[in-house]
């Protein structure tokens, strides 16, 4: 499909301390239309600073590298650029490591052997404001939770309505906004409104701090 030439270009930093990591990743996004790469860095401070004098969309962020690791960046960035969002690209070998780099702000991951079109639906989704979490990650993340609370009775927390904590539990189980309208016969348009306003009723940014709010609040078991 042809781009809009009227539609700017995503704009990306890659940061990641192998150098074949960092041209082949910009070799491959070279290759596909409506993204730009704009930086690259070596290590974390390398990448806040790239972010600095770039203001990228987003950031394909190594969580493991020299001087400052991917999770500080990520926290840094976040603070003082909040426009750049962060994708995690990494290997799923430490769990708590992505989990940190998730609660530091990062709105999608990815493992380094992704395919282009997961790495550039990451970026569109991230850009756009969307979280990108594979329901397989997110599982697993979940595991890292402590137990949940059992299942509540009463009134929602934090004024949420019945019909908000169901879409809630519907993203824990992770369903896509498509998925969820079907299940609630509802449209999509629908679910965003829901969703958007579940996530400034609880303050969390994304689908995986929401799944983690329904765990912790004893919405689901």
């Amino acid at each position: 499909m042809a781009e809009d030439p009227d539609v700017s270009p995503i704009r990306v930093v890659i940061a990641d301390d192998q150098r074949v990591v960092r041209e082949g990743l910009q070799l491959m996004l070279s290759l596909v239309g409506g993204v730009e790469v704009v930086g690259t860095a070596a290590d974390g401070v390398q990448a806040v600073a790239a972010v600095a004098a770039r203001d990228p969309d987003v950031v394909l962020m190594d969580l493991r590298m020299p001087r400052c690791d991917g999770v500080t960046a990520t926290r840094q960035i976040r603070a003082e650029h909040p426009r750049t969002q962060v994708v995690v690209l990494t290997t799923f070998a430490d769990d708590a490591e992505v989990l940190a780099a998730l609660r530091a702000g990062a709105r999608g991951y990815l493992t380094k052997d992704a395919a282009a079109d997961e790495v550039l639906r990451a970026i569109r989704r991230v850009a756009s404001g969307q979280a990108d979490l594979d329901p397989d990650v997110q599982r697993r993340l979940l595991e890292l939770l402590p137990a949940p609370s059992p299942i509540r009775e009463g009134p929602p927390p934090d004024g949420l309505t019945e019909r908000e904590v169901e879409v809630l539990r519907l993203i824990a189980t992770g369903l896509s906004n498509a998925e969820i309208a079907a299940a609630l016969v509802v449209s999509e348009a629908t679910v965003k409104t829901h969703i958007n306003h579940l996530f400034a009723k609880t303050g969390v940014r994304d689908r995986a701090q929401a799944v983690a709010y329904a765990y912790r609040h004893g919405l689901v078991g």
